[in-house]
Formats: structure tokens, C-alpha cells, sequence
């Protein structure tokens, strides 16, 4: 999940999904209730544990952390290395996410359909609306944390993607955590903590009340935004003056382009398959495992 939180268009929602941990992990953030906090201030450690499935969310976002860290470093690197394939590896990855997360609807009605197909025009114009320009003001970054956070728990959205669209993917996720930037992760932290206990109450009674309409409406939104990852592009930069007065440049959009050379080419199609690969090989394993459990 660390991992598919750190590459834009890939939710770790969706492999909370594939993985079949989805709403064990909505139900145990939720629990952070005022029955938790009682228990907790009481010391009564033991059932406060039991309350919030203590256990497994420790695994879950040490698993999180210690990715979205590694992981940083090794994307920043590939980002000014190897654009193209980079941006090749993470389109194959949401298209294949889908796929996986739209074979999870149960039931494919007239319902569903119209809000696939409302999840895909948005996406649509979203990837054609200009991204917001880089912004590292202490709200902003708070607020972007709150969204972040609320997409990157939701099967089929990204929060790197929606961080794009506000402009801040490269200053948060590539830059501030390789460099472990507190001026700037600290109100990031701060909206993703608030965001993520109070979403979970909604999504849970969402997911469960309309859960095939919900999907579908995701499943549309990673369809369309696919455009937002396509490998040839080129980003429009903009200098500003930044906090120490001098000249800096940040991203404000990015430019689509056809093409050129033909072994990139092919090695972008390669990296894409690799991409797809990737999502089908966690797939599958989560469905061993599932099987597993149940003998």
C-alpha cells in the first residue's frame, strides 16, 4: 500500500482491495471512537488493543511508512533519470488497477453503468484542466493532506494522483520525504490524520449502504484519468520568488507529446507490461492466500 500510495494513479485502497483487507482496515481506522479514547485514558491497554485491532494496523502502517520513505528516494532518482519509462511503469499500473477493481462489483446495472460512465467524464475534464500551480503554505499543505489521505484509503484513486492535480506531488512525496522535510510534512501529517479518522466513518457507510455504485463511480475516475499518466510528457514550469527571496521553479502543468524514438518505444510498452504484471502478480497472490485462510 506504501508503495502504491507513492506512484500517482495507483491507490493503496485498490490493493487494500485486492488484497482483501479493504474493510478490515476502514473498520479498524474507524474504531478511533470515543469508546477508544475511554479505554485508552483508563488504562485499560488490553481491551483498548483488542478495540481497535492494534495489531494489525501497526503492521499495516509500518508496512506504509517504511515504503512511502524507501521507496521516495529511489522515484526521485528514476524522475530525473528516466521519465518516460517511469511514467510508462505507473500507466500500466493504473490500467490494470482498472481492471482488478472494477471486477469487484457484484452486480452491473443501470445504476452502476451511469456512474461509471459520470466517473470517467470527470477524470476526463480533470486531466485536461490545467494542475494547480506548487503551493507550500501551511494550510494548503494541510488541506492536502486531508485530501491525500481521503483518496489514498479509496479503492481506485490515488492520493499521489490528486496530490498532481494540487500541484504538490513532487514537494511532498519526492522531495520532503526523501529529505525528511518537517517544515513541510508536519501540517501535511496533521490534515492526513484528521482526514483519514474522520472519512473512515463515511466510507464505511458508504462502501457497505451503495458499495457497487461506489466502486463504479472510482473504477470510471482511474479510467478516464489515465491521460494524467501518459509517458510522454513534458513538464511547464513557471520561476517564482520563493521564502528565501530567491528565484525558484516549480511545476505548474504538463505539456502531452507524441512519440519520438522507436526503441523508447518499445521499452516504454515493456515497462508498461511490467506494470500490468505487477498489479496480477499481487492479485493473484492475495487470492492464495485467501484461499489459504478459508481451508
Amino acid at each position: 500500500m506504501g508503495s502504491a500510495n507513492v506512484i500517482p494513479g495507483v491507490s493503496g485502497g485498490t490493493i487494500a482491495l485486492i488484497t482483501g483487507i479493504f474493510e478490515e482496515l476502514i473498520d479498524s481506522i474507524k474504531s478511533f471512537d470515543l469508546k477508544a479514547i475511554k479505554l485508552f485514558f483508563s488504562g485499560k491497554f488490553k481491551a483498548f488493543s483488542h478495540h481497535i485491532n492494534l495489531g494489525f494496523l501497526i503492521s499495516v502502517f509500518s508496512g506504509i511508512g517504511v515504503s512511502i520513505y524507501s521507496l521516495a528516494w529511489l522515484l526521485r532518482f528514476l524522475f530525473e533519470q528516466y521519465t518516460v519509462f517511469v511514467w510508462a511503469f505507473f500507466f500500466g499500473l493504473i490500467l490494470a488497477s482498472v481492471y482488478f477493481v472494477g471486477k469487484t462489483i457484484r452486480n452491473w446495472n443501470i445504476g452502476v453503468i451511469i456512474t461509471f460512465v459520470i466517473g470517467t467524464a470527470i477524470a476526463i475534464y480533470i486531466s485536461v484542466v490545467k494542475p494547480a500551480a506548487e503551493n507550500d503554505t501551511f494550510y494548503y499543505l494541510i488541506l492536502c493532506g486531508v485530501v491525500a489521505i481521503c483518496s489514498m484509503i479509496l479503492p481506485g484513486l490515488s492520493g499521489s494522483f490528486i496530490l498532481i492535480l494540487m500541484g504538490n506531488y513532487q514537494l511532498v512525496m519526492i522531495h520532503a520525504v526523501s529529505d525528511l522535510n518537517l517544515t513541510i510534512l508536519a501540517p501535511v501529517a496533521i490534515g492526513a490524520i484528521v482526514g483519514l479518522i474522520a472519512f473512515s466513518h463515511f466510507l464505511s457507510w458508504i462502501y457497505k449502504k451503495y458499495r457497487n455504485m461506489t466502486i463504479s463511480l472510482l473504477t470510471g475516475f482511474i479510467l478516464g484519468s489515465l491521460s494524467i499518466l501518459w509517458p510522454w510528457q513534458s513538464a511547464i514550469k513557471e520561476s517564482i520568488v520563493g521564502r528565501s527571496g530567491n528565484l525558484e521553479e516549480i511545476t505548474i502543468g504538463y505539456k502531452k507529446e507524441l512519440p519520438g524514438d522507436t526503441t523508447e518505444l518499445i521499452v516504454a510498452v515493456v515497462v508498461c507490461l511490467i506494470g500490468i504484471l505487477s498489479i496480477w502478480l499481487v492479485e493473484k497472490y492475495a487470492g492464495i492466500i485467501k484461499e489459504d485462510k478459508e481451508e
